[in-house]
């Protein structure tokens, strides 16, 4: 029978304070894990992925357009749904035969959205004006998705974070997924 002394156990003590002390923050403030669930965000992300959400930058940084996050839904709070930003506090937008076109204080005649990521553009035309904190949400998989052109726009303090990392699949490993260039 082996024998502990109580060295041992006091260091493996110190080992889980000081494991739980880092542990626990950086869960419940910095970083959390989300598993997708449905096919909204086809195909930039798939059904039963796992990812890392970062809920800190937006403290130092606004949303910006094409970020993919991860939200409170607003008709239910206790749910999360994940989708890309498209619109932009004070900005309208206008979706015409699947297009989306943007109008802003740099664009104030409009400039059409380039989605390298949209297999099919079946939208319903939409038409919102954006006020102080709002943003306008869409999944990548349009005719599939339940956003912001269904239940209106998205305000900022409803936002947990953003698509920091996506660990499963491990063949879809990415820092930053479904990020694209944009205008």
């Amino acid at each position: 029978m082996a024998i502990v002394n109580k060295n041992e156990i006091w260091e493996f003590l110190k080992l889980v304070i000081v494991a739980l002390v880092i542990i626990i923050p950086f869960r419940l403030y910095i970083a959390q894990p989300f598993i997708v669930r449905g096919s909204s965000m086809d195909p930039s992300f798939y059904d039963g992925e796992y990812l890392i959400i970062d809920e800190v930058s937006y403290y130092f940084e606004n949303p910006s357009r094409g970020d993919v996050i991860v939200f409170h839904y607003p008709g239910d709070t206790s749910k999360f749904f994940i989708k890309r930003i498209i619109g932009l506090p004070g900005e309208t937008i206008q979706i015409n035969d699947g297009k989306v076109t943007i109008f802003n204080n740099e664009h104030p005649e409009g400039f059409l959205l380039e989605e390298k990521y949209i297999d099919d553009e079946t939208v319903p035309d939409t038409y919102k004006n954006l006020s102080d904190n709002e943003y306008f949400v869409m999944g990548d998989n349009r005719p599939f998705s339940s956003d912001s052109r269904h239940w209106g726009t998205l305000n900022k303090n409803l936002i947990v974070g953003r698509a920091w990392l996506r660990l499963f699949p491990p063949q879809r490993f990415d820092l930053w997924p479904g990020v694209y260039n944009y205008i």
